[in-house]
């Protein structure tokens, strides 16, 4: 990419990544060593990032397919470090609005860029941080901290960087408020180490993808992707994996999985049109079974 469109809010919808201003790489080698499943993917993300938002739905489908062959390494990428650089068309916030609302009807995943205007974030860091000390304190509470960070932030507009929302979004998450805080500066050398360790990996956008087995053959996915890249990229590390039956006899069934979904990811999933998605959602939140968010660029479906 050019000089000119290499800001990383500026997230090429072509390439499906949120770039790096820097792709400086370091000269060291990094190993990914599996644990308890056969495969380990690492995953560099950020909250901020709306291209890892627009994947939310290939992701959550992986995970319901093949999730008894991996466990994901959720790793912090750093998107905004602060405003001091001016790159691509951006050198203030409310330059990002208008990015986000298209990168809205690229990926068909409601994202309101209006935040960029009514309350913007100064940083990614401060919930990148955060979300290494809900790593410290529950893997599985922290990935769901994360989704309830980025609805916040792309649906109800919320400034995730500062600490009011980072609080409520862990509360909802379940997380131990008073540890979160605690466990803050540590977490702050965490997130250093995952952006140390994204450099000696050659990290240079977001959403990145690593599949690893345990010999460390590895299988890279880079960018927003059809479904059929993450799953070949599962498959071509371990060509055992079967994938797993989603149930769909209820339509309300996934929502015993992933308790908000947007048309999108549940058209993902399910195999459906993104219409059809909505007008089956629409109806179920018509007869007062699903609780909905809307926003100018989309809704999400809540369980009741």
């Amino acid at each position: 990419m050019t000089e000119n469109n290499s800001n990383p809010l500026l997230c090429n919808p072509v390439t499906g990544t949120c770039e790096m201003p820097s792709t400086e790489k370091s000269n060291e080698t990094a190993v990914i060593q599996t644990e308890n499943k056969p495969v380990k993917i690492i995953y560099y993300t950020d909250p901020i990032c709306s291209s890892c938002w627009g994947i939310e739905p290939q992701l959550r489908k992986l995970k319901l397919e093949y999730g008894d062959y991996f466990e994901i390494d959720y790793r912090m990428g750093g998107l905004l470090p602060d405003w001091s650089y001016n790159r691509g068309g951006i050198s203030k916030p409310s330059d990002v609005a208008h990015h986000w609302d298209e990168a809205s009807l690229h990926y068909e995943m409601p994202i309101d860029g209006d935040v960029w205007l009514e309350d913007p974030l100064d940083s990614s860091y401060p919930s990148c941080i955060a979300m290494k000390a809900a790593q410290m304190q529950n893997k599985e509470k922290a990935v769901h901290f994360m989704r309830i960070l980025r609805e916040k932030l792309y649906l109800e507009k919320k400034n995730i960087a500062k600490w009011n929302n980072i609080e409520e979004a862990a509360k909802l998450a379940n997380l131990n408020i008073e540890k979160l805080k605690a466990d803050y500066d540590d977490a702050e050398e965490l997130f250093q180490k995952d952006l140390d360790y994204g450099k000696k990996l050659g990290v240079r956008g977001f959403p990145t993808f690593f599949f690893a087995d345990k010999n460390d053959n590895r299988f890279v996915v880079y960018g927003s992707k059809s479904y059929e890249a993450y799953e070949n990229a599962l498959l071509a590390i371990f060509p055992e994996a079967k994938k797993k039956p989603i149930p769909n006899e209820n339509p309300l069934s996934l929502f015993d999985i992933y308790p908000t979904l947007t048309p999108k990811e549940y058209a993902v999933i399910l195999n459906k049109s993104y219409f059809d998605a909505r007008m089956i959602l629409g109806k179920l939140h018509e007869k007062g079974e699903l609780d909905k968010i809307s926003t100018k660029n989309g809704s999400i479906y809540i369980k009741k």
